[in-house]
């Protein structure tokens, strides 16, 4: 019988970014099972990795487990000299000669080991996926070597085949210990073009989460959120911008902002948007102040715009100088306009009240924190004649929400359409995050950057 060639197992730290170590035995070293078929390889094969084992094992069998540079050099140099000046050159030459799945697997394990003490990437990925088209990886350690394949294209920039092995790493049930996987996937991904296989990716993370019943990952959801924004999509853009705030609620400014640009309401639509911002303490810079009061407009809901200016002033994000006039004028509407309450609400309790009159009453209500009243007038409103539907349904449930009766507000956000609906889906997360219905889980160590939202 032919002699087996014989490779030994050489541990050597992967030198990645993640600080992964990855150790696949060679065929000739994998563990034996009963019955298991003998590794075959070919007599030329033999011929030419002989020499290149033996020198692999000679430099290699005194490495300490803690080795570093240096000694990693050493290796290489003694290496390069047992076989003739350039141990690239001798590997290079016996590639042709691999033939067989188990001559791949072989020399794949010692050129990709070669190429860690060389520190030379380029090589160690040849290496790699010579052992990867050998078909011979073992199932437990097939998606490790897809990982180390995928982050090793990652480093040299060849997006497309970082993507293609870094999914294959997932779809094998791979995770490195530093679940980095699918933040280097995404971005390999956009890196290559594929802006479709990000959002898929992205929505497909998002599914397999909610049908188990936990919180999607922050990473997921704003990948999704990003990919739907860069596309212009509002109603999917709203979506995921209402999933991430109802999960991850320090999200709410981005999500919020992304909103709210792409959606470009109307000032009177906006400031329910705007409202959600407030509540949630999302309002961070001053252009967050300065929207909301021009959205509301101190000359029609003065009492609204007064709480705003003194919020502003409170955290720092207005100054006395630049405000002052404002905040003076809506102070002399304020004490004018909060005594007309008990006649606005008189005349729109009456059964002859028309339309106007109750949405405007619940309008007044609502603007001076009283969503008790304001539901009672938008209810009524919903049952009449030529009512805006939308406007009605969408502010009874803000009403509601502002009460905790989060399961009547959902029922109300459900029926809003049309240009309202974004504004309701964003409220919907909300009312789902006080209600309980979310599920937050740790957030993914490291996301990516969030849509624009200058």
């Amino acid at each position: 019988m032919a002699r087996k060639l014989v490779v030994s197992r050489i541990a050597l730290a992967l030198a990645l970014s993640t600080g992964m170590a990855v150790a696949v035995a060679p065929p000739a070293m994998a563990k034996k099972k009963e019955k298991a078929e003998a590794p075959q390889f070919s007599e030329d094969f033999r011929k030419a990795a002989g020499p290149i084992e033996k020198a692999m094992t000679d430099a290699t069998k005194s490495l300490p487990s803690g080795a570093g540079e240096s000694d990693y050099a050493a290796a290489k140099t003694q290496i390069d000299t047992a076989l003739g000046g350039d141990g690239k050159a001798a590997f290079e030459a016996a590639v042709p000669t691999a033939t067989t799945p188990d001559d791949k697997q072989a020399l794949g394990s010692l050129m990709r080991n070669y190429g860690i003490l060389a520190k030379d990437l380029a090589f160690k990925q040849k290496g790699t996926v010579l052992m990867i088209d050998s078909g011979k990886l073992p199932a437990d350690k097939a998606g490790a070597v897809y990982f180390d394949a995928g982050v090793t294209a990652y480093q040299l920039k060849d997006w497309a085949t970082a993507a293609k092995y870094l999914k294959a790493a997932k779809d094998a049930g791979y995770q490195d210990p530093n679940n980095q996987l699918d933040l280097v996937l995404a971005d390999a991904y956009k890196r290559s073009g594929n802006t479709e296989a990000v959002l898929q990716m992205a929505k497909d993370d998002i599914a397999a989460a909610q049908a188990q019943g936990v919180a999607p990952s922050e990473t997921s959801l704003r990948n999704a959120l990003q990919q739907t924004y860069s596309a212009k999509q509002v109603g999917p853009s709203a979506k995921y911008a209402s999933l991430l705030g109802q999960y991850y609620p320090n999200a709410w400014d981005v999500a919020i902002s992304v909103v709210g640009q792409i959606a470009a309401l109307p000032r009177e639509q906006d400031l329910d948007l705007m409202r959600l911002k407030y509540l949630t303490g999302a309002m961070t810079d001053k252009r967050d102040y300065f929207t909301y009061i021009e959205d509301v407009d101190p000359r029609a809901y003065p009492g609204e715009a007064l709480k705003i200016i003194n919020d502003g002033l409170a955290k720092g994000a207005l100054t006395k100088t630049e405000i002052e006039a404002d905040k003076t004028n809506t102070e002399a509407r304020v004490g004018k306009d909060k005594a007309t309450l008990p006649s606005i609400a008189a005349d729109a309790s009456k059964s002859g009240a028309d339309l106007g009159t109750v949405v405007g009453a619940g309008d007044v209500f609502l603007s001076y924190d009283k969503p008790a009243e304001a539901e009672t007038f938008y209810a009524k409103a919903l049952g009449m004649p030529g009512v805006d539907a939308n406007k009605a349904a969408l502010r009874l449930g803000i009403a509601q929400t502002l009460q905790g009766k989060y399961d009547e507000a959902l029922q109300n956000f459900a029926k809003v359409s049309g240009s309202r609906e974004p504004v309701a889906v964003m409220w919907t997360g909300y009312a789902k995050s006080k209600a309980g219905s979310s599920t937050p889980q740790q957030a993914a160590p490291v996301a990516p950057a969030a849509p624009a939202t200058n």
